[in-house]
Formats: C-alpha cells, structure tokens, sequence
C-alpha cells in the first residue's frame, strides 16, 4: 500500500505541473513583463504553505539578483505593509483566492498603487477579480489522501513561480556571473570570482631570486619560504624563469656539483605564467593541461606578483 501511495502522490503533483503547460499564455508573459520592468522591489506574499512557497519564489528571485523580499500577510496587516510602495509588484499566493489575511491587503495594496500578480487555484475568486494578472495554477485534486492537506497545489504554485524566475533570467540576460556574484560562498561563486591574487602566496611565502643566485642559496630561500620552486627574475625585475622541484632533481642525477652552480644555469627558462587579475579557476586549468605543480603570477610588466601551487587552490575549494 504505501508504495501505491507515493506513486499516486507523484502522479498526482507532476500531473499538476504538466497540466500548467497549456495555461502559459498572454496572461503568463504580462506577468513577466511587469516582473521585468518593477522599478524597485517584487515583494511575494502566502499565508500558510503557500507562504512557504512565496519564500521560496522570493529566494530565487533574490539569488539572481532581482529584488524581492517575502512579505508575511499577519506581519503586513499589523504594519509592514509599510514596506510596500508604488514602484513594487505583489506576487500573491492563494490556492481559495478568499485568505482572510491576504483579502485585508488589497485596499490597502491598491490605495499604494503597486501591481498585483496572484497564483491561485480560483480565478473567480474575490482575489482574482482585483489582481492586475492571474495565473491560474489550480489542480484536479490534491496528492493528500484526506483531501486537506496542501499538495499538488502547492507544488504546482512552486513550479510556476520557477517558471516566471527563469523567464525573467533569459529577459533580463542574466549571466552565471551575476548568480555568482550572490553567492560568494558558494562553489560557483569560488569559481567565478575568486582571482588569483586572492590565493596565490605573496611576500614571504613567494620566494623570489636573482639570476646570479647559486642553488645552494636558492635551496635555502625555497626553505625558507615552505615553497616548492623559486621564481627567477632578471636585472630588470622581470620574470626569467623559475626553479623547481623537478629541475633539481634532473640535475642532480648529471652535475655532482649543482649546489654551487648559478640558478639562470639550470632553471626553466620563460616559463608558462598567468596573469594577475585573471581568475583563480583559469590557474587550474593551467596546472592541468600543462600538468604542472606551481605557477608564476606576473603583473602587467612581467614581474612575479606571486606563486600558485596546486595546495593553493585545493585549500580554496576549487579542487
């Protein structure tokens, strides 16, 4: 029986959202179109599940950038209907169209002047006839056994607001950057945003020598500094090259008396670089491809800024 049961539920709520398909129509892109053009802010209000729904459209929204705060209807009607102004729209969401909390709004929302969108399953509801837009989300029966319980309408309410939020990406030309840009702790904003001076070692930890430099003493600056290579500049300040790990080691097994050689003699000689300024991912991309440990990072000029090593970038998360 109760695998019955969860097949009958998911039934029940996909058939919901497929039935929407048809119902996108002129209504659907007016709604759109006064989302895309809100002037300040689209605030989404519901009472009950359908207020857990609102939040969620209000997150969307607000995750890509667009303004939109959830609006509770008891809160509203005990003052913060004062959040709301001309320049907004108002998503409501009401499976009956007659909420009680939500009804007491539209005088109110109406004397302020802002736009009224409702999702609701009663598009002659009292509701309904004083919206700007209705977009009808209603359901042939709700997944709940009992009948009672918010379900399939619920859902098809969560889907049409997907819908309009994903609309409203391609209108305005919302980019990953943009979502990025919002979630600075997320991977995708570690990926997108992160540069590469905000991981690359600096100072103290960028061991950096003169071309003169003999092995013996570039061993102790690499040391020193707990670094794996030594970037190698010339007279003039520029990046000449760059000693690793892996030119010691293929020395080593030829020259018996490498230590007391000088750097230019056995380092790798224009090494591959990245730009300051250039995005941290874009430095994974180069230690794959060229599989590599370490990475100069040059200013403008040709001079190391800094040192990536492959430990950087999984410490940020990006591996």
């Amino acid at each position: 029986m109760s695998i019955k049961r969860a097949r009958e539920v998911l039934r029940l709520e996909a058939e919901g959202i497929s039935n929407l398909i048809p119902r996108i129509d002129k209504n659907f892109i007016k709604a759109a179109n006064l989302l895309n053009v809100c002037e300040r802010m689209i605030i989404v209000t519901g009472m009950g599940k359908p207020g857990i729904i609102a939040q969620k459209i209000s997150a969307t929204l607000a995750s890509l950038g667009i303004s939109s705060l959830f609006l509770h209807p008891a809160d509203a009607i005990h003052g913060d209907l004062g959040r709301v102004v001309k320049d907004d729209v108002v998503v409501v969401l009401s499976n009956s169209g007659q909420t009680e909390e939500i009804l007491k709004l539209l005088s109110t929302i109406k004397k302020i002047g802002a736009r009224l969108i409702t999702l609701t399953g009663n598009i002659k509801s009292e509701l309904a006839r004083n919206s700007d837009v209705v977009l009808d989300v209603s359901v042939k029966k709700e997944a709940c056994p009992l009948g009672l319980a918010p379900t399939a309408s619920t859902t098809a309410m969560l889907a049409m607001g997907d819908a309009l939020a994903m609309v409203l990406v391609d209108m305005k030309g919302l980019k990953k950057e943009d979502f990025a840009f919002y979630h600075p702790g997320g991977s995708l904003g570690k990926k997108l945003l992160l540069k590469v001076e905000d991981i690359m070692r600096k100072g103290r930890q960028n061991p950096v020598v003169k071309e003169d430099a003999v092995i013996k003493d570039v061993l102790l600056v690499i040391t020193g500094s707990k670094a794996g290579s030594a970037l190698v500049v010339d007279t003039k300040g520029k990046l000449a090259g760059i000693f690793t790990d892996g030119d010691l080691r293929r020395h080593l097994e030829s020259d018996t008396d490498l230590t007391s050689k000088r750097v230019s003699e056995v380092m790798t000689k224009n090494p591959i670089v990245i730009k300051k300024g250039r995005l941290a991912q874009e430095a994974l991309s180069v230690l794959r491809q060229k599989k590599i440990d370490e990475v100069p990072v040059v200013d403008d000029k040709g001079r190391p800024a800094g040192l990536i090593d492959v430990q950087d970038l999984l410490k940020a998360g990006l591996v």
